[in-house]
């Protein structure tokens, strides 16, 4: 069947094209706000996936770009280095948990999360004790390449591919109340066979549901991994830089992760970037007069110096202006607001974490691909509004810089998204 869509040759992500309506055109954009060529204004309340932090064309990071790009554009990764890349690392050295030493570049957060289930394996199988075991979390979803589609849970996101994919531990979300059964089945996993590697989104899953969990089940975790000898890897690619009201996710648990990825606001949203983070340890298992020990991975692209210049832009942000405040009030202007839908009765299990809020919309038939979701969407954008819900599952996680009334126009929508509903969305 040939499709009956725009004359456009794009293939756009995760869109059904025989279904969706026609891409909206975006122009331009600052802070808060995306912009078509006819100058409608759309609040983007979900950061343009999430990766948006300090608001769109910030001009600290704009001039970053620029200047970088008139001086070096790329160059081979492999035997050469540059200035932005170095500095760069040892910025996130610096402010990244304690004991992570090493900085890999690569381009997306699948990437850093693939990269993260390299170092492992490669880690027990350098020093001679070979393990393949992986553990995750139930609704776990960290990325679309092959080794972070495996670490995901198993459903609609990559079924067609099952194929493809090496089995995982498979381990119980922490739900409220249910902490202590996914510790003990963690523990029991350990003790009956090696395990070369835990994997985690800290504190709320992502495209998962924006499932919640506690900092204080983390720490166990950890724990847990220390006595069996078993690597932690902290996925922090959505987490990471405020997300949740600390820099770093892992910093609610004060923890460190052996591994950990970061990506999305690694360059406040302006260009794609990604970084994992290891530990000497991990590093040193790959540092061999051996050269069937190194460690083989790469793209083209690897520490782009424009993308790095954008990178320690964004750092610069945090460390010279009051990033953590625009975080601390934000999640305060969030809780405020679900606060007030609370009590509306055609929503359920509100929730938030940091500055991250989310509440399921009551549908007969929920899920991520419930029908009340594109049409969810379609109705936010009718009101100037960018939310992109999973399902019946809305959540909002603007930039920080967003004012109590954009906010307020945000929390507008979803009050009135019942009406979808009961127009026949389910």
């Amino acid at each position: 069947m040939k499709s009956a869509g725009s004359n456009s040759p794009v293939w756009h992500p995760f869109t059904q094209h025989a279904t969706a309506p026609s891409p909206i055109n975006v122009a331009s954009a600052h802070g808060v706000y995306l912009i078509t060529p006819e100058d409608d204004m759309i609040l983007d309340a979900i950061s343009s996936w999430w990766v948006i932090t300090h608001g769109h064309c910030h001009p600290r990071i704009v001039a970053a770009v620029r200047a970088q790009a008139e001086r070096l554009d790329q160059v081979i990764f492999a035997g050469f280095t540059h200035e932005p890349a170095e500095k760069l690392a040892q910025a996130l050295v610096e402010l990244t948990p304690d004991g992570l030493t090493r900085v890999f570049y690569s381009d997306s957060g699948s990437t850093a999360v693939e990269v993260a289930l390299k170092m492992a394996l490669g880690y027990w199988r350098n020093i001679g004790a070979p393990r393949s075991r992986i553990v995750a979390l139930e609704h776990a979803y960290h990325g679309d390449t092959i080794g972070t589609m495996s670490a995901g849970a198993r459903g609609v996101f990559n079924a067609a591919y099952e194929p493809m994919l090496f089995e995982v531990m498979r381990l119980k979300f922490p739900h409220e109340g249910a902490e202590q059964e996914a510790l003990d089945q963690l523990e029991a996993i350990c003790k009956s066979e090696p395990v070369a590697a835990l994997i985690v989104e800290p504190l709320i899953l992502g495209a998962g549901g924006m499932l919640v969990w506690k900092a204080e089940t983390l720490a166990e975790m950890r724990r847990i991994c220390d006595r069996h000898e078993v690597l932690l890897i902290a996925d922090e690619v959505m987490t990471g830089w405020g997300r949740t009201g600390s820099l770093f996710a892992c910093e609610q648990a004060g923890i460190a992760p052996d591994i950990l990825c970061l990506a999305k606001g690694l360059t406040g949203g302006h260009l794609p970037l990604a970084v994992t983070l290891c530990s000497e340890e991990i590093f040193e298992a790959h540092y061999s007069m051996d050269r069937a020990k190194t460690f083989f991975h790469s793209s083209s692209y690897t520490a782009n110096p424009i993308a790095c210049a954008a990178g320690m832009a964004n750092v610069e942000i945090w460390k010279e202006e009051p990033v953590l405040e625009r975080v601390r009030n934000l999640q305060q202007m969030q809780e405020r607001r679900l606060a007030r839908l609370g009590s509306d009765n055609m929503f359920t299990n509100v929730r938030q974490c940091g500055t991250i809020a989310a509440l399921d919309l009551i549908v007969k038939d929920a899920g991520y691909l419930a029908n009340v979701g594109p049409r969810l969407m379609e109705f936010f954008v009718g009101r100037g509004i960018l939310l992109r819900p999973l399902g019946n599952t809305i959540y909002v996680m603007p930039p920080y810089g967003i004012d109590p009334d954009q906010l307020d126009s945000v929390y507008a929508a979803i009050a009135a998204a019942s009406a979808v509903v009961q127009s026949g969305g389910e």
